[in-house]
């Protein structure tokens, strides 16, 4: 029983040089992008003061998803983490699947933050946004490109010189965000939470509909930046889990705390057309926390406040372009992805795969031309990311419980299948036109990997057995959404509360199918023992060895 407790993966090429700070930096510089400028005006205007308990729901769904990825990373400390611990859990169907998953992810999350701060930069650069259709102009979109080109070459760097300019970066987009909490906290308005119609003025389905809609999941998402770059953490059993609760915490007493700032320091008259009026309020589309801060007197915290919608939409585009290389570099280690992915250069840099991530984000550019298109997209490619990881934990639970787990997750039987339904809700309650969209990106994603994977000779054996219920789950949760109550373009015909507990349920069966199914013990430690076992001479692109 030793083998497992002993046998982990390994990575070729990457330098352990970032510390617990740094860590928890990366994740934390993720959550706090783009969306603490938008998204406590996008979750007034979806659900009044209820967009307060949106934020708490939407946090404590999120933290339980961190917890799991805690125990994993500190499990299997390797670089694209997400895209891995599906692959070591049940084979090479699901790990192509929940691997492409994180990296459409990834890769999508440095054009929305360029877009962010093109839309906050209008305010000062009238031509670089269009506030009537809610798009970048021409001059928008090449500054977005160029934007996009310096997040690359600043990830050129050794990581620990990269960690430097990360971790300035980061402590000015927490400092921000806590400054403006207190000082607008002694500008409260009471009377608007109970402004036209009291706390839950738009229903019950508006706030679920916010959580995804109007960004406060995409809000809260990156904590598990410290995953994805586990390759390159000092001591990452001690200061990866560490770093992700950290975060998420951090992250969490942030945002709910803004929301409720955002909200008292509104000025009454700005409701007086009530909440949704708010989506349509020119002063508050340029920049939301910014124009309040304005109208309350406070010029001089508004200006602050528009430098930072510079810096941290910038910070978040700078980290993600590094997890998506290393997400990519990844899915190489499992030979999903073309062998280039995974070479790295002197400074331990996947470089490949860094110039890949800025050339498909700049696809991604292309058809989703507003932040706010690009949110429930990659919301719902984060969810389905996320629920691979619950799924991998169950698995290891079950199949190799003598691992070595520096973090173990509290009540591991009841909370990874209730994480799996977590996810499923926030699949759910993206509505039915992100998730097919989705769908569509999907498809495009398997027929690219499936070329790759053709030509290479040293491709892992499709694992078909062990992943029978994912097609069941990914075309049974299309369905659920196409015919519930989230859309536009659904069909309205499961009622309401009803079509959270078929979810529910049905991500469930899903959940215990998954456990029935995955690899043997025996099949797991040789996936795991292919990217453990290496030779002095490995070289660039580095291989799992067979």
């Amino acid at each position: 029983m030793a083998v497992a407790t002993s046998t982990r993966p390994a990575d070729v090429g990457l330098k352990r040089e970032m510390g617990f700070i740094g860590a928890t930096w990366a994740s934390v510089t993720s959550i706090i992008g783009s969306g603490w400028l938008f998204g406590s005006w996008k979750g007034a205007y979806s659900a009044g003061t209820s967009a307060i308990l949106a934020w708490i729901i939407a946090g404590v769904c999120i933290i339980v998803l961190a917890l799991v990825h805690a125990e994993l990373g500190g499990m299997y400390p390797v670089s694209g983490g997400t895209a891995r611990f599906p692959h070591f859990a049940f084979g090479s169907v699901a790990g192509i699947s929940f691997g492409f998953f994180s990296w459409i992810q990834a890769v999508t999350v440095a054009p929305i933050e360029v877009f962010a701060v093109m839309q906050y930069g209008s305010y000062y650069w009238h031509g670089l946004f269009n506030d009537t259709t809610g798009e970048v102009t021409t001059l928008g979109f090449v500054m977005s490109i160029l934007l996009m080109a310096v997040c690359t070459a600043i990830n050129f760097l050794a990581m620990r010189l990269f960690n430097r300019v990360n971790s300035a970066i980061t402590w000015w987009k927490v400092a921000i965000p806590v400054l403006t909490i207190i000082i607008l906290l002694f500008n409260m308005h009471g009377g608007n939470f109970n402004s036209h119609g009291g706390f839950m003025p738009l229903g019950i389905k508006a706030l679920f509909a916010a959580i995804p809609g109007a960004g406060i999941v995409f809000a809260y998402l990156g904590f598990e930046q410290a995953d994805q770059l586990a390759g390159e953490i000092k001591d990452p059993g001690r200061n990866l889990p560490r770093a992700i609760i950290t975060a998420i915490l951090i992250g969490t007493a942030i945002y709910v705390m803004l929301q409720i700032v955002f909200i008292g320091a509104l000025q009454p008259s700005a409701l007086d057309h009530g909440w949704a009026a708010l989506k349509t309020n020119t002063g508050l589309i340029s920049g939301p926390v910014a124009f309040i801060s304005a109208a309350a007197g406070l010029g001089w915290l508004a200006i602050i406040l528009r430098i930072d919608a510079f810096v941290s939409p910038f910070g978040t585009a700078l980290i993600y372009q590094t997890s998506t290389s290393r997400v990519g570099y990844g899915l190489a280690r499992n030979r999903y992805f073309p062998q280039v992915f995974a070479m790295v250069d002197r400074n331990g840099v996947p470089w490949i795969s860094l110039i890949l991530a800025f050339v498909f984000g700049l696809v991604f550019l292309l058809p989703f031309p507003s932040w706010s298109a690009l949110v429930g997209l990659v919301t719902s490619a984060s969810v389905l990311m996320y629920a691979g990881a619950p799924l991998s934990l169950g698995a290891f639970r079950g199949s190799l419980p003598d691992a070595d787990r520096p973090y173990r997750m509290p009540g591991a039987v009841f909370m990874s299948p209730l994480a799996f339904v977590i996810c499923g809700m926030l699949i759910y309650w993206s509505g039915f036109e992100t998730v097919w969209k989705l769908g569509i990106v999907l498809v495009i994603g398997y027929i690219l990997i499936g070329i790759s994977m053709a030509y290479d000779k040293q491709r892992p054996p499709l694992d078909w057995k062990s992943a029978q219920w994912l097609p069941i789950y990914l075309i049974g949760m299309g369905i659920i959404s196409w015919q519930g109550q989230f859309g536009p373009n659904n069909t309205n015909r499961i009622p309401f509360w009803w079509d959270m507990g078929i979810v529910a349920v049905f991500c469930l069966v899903i959940y215990y199918w998954a456990m029935a199914t995955k690899l043997s013990r025996e099949e797991m430690l040789d996936l795991i023992n292919r990217q453990s076992v290496h030779s002095a001479e490995d070289n660039l692109p580095p291989a799992p060895s067979h």
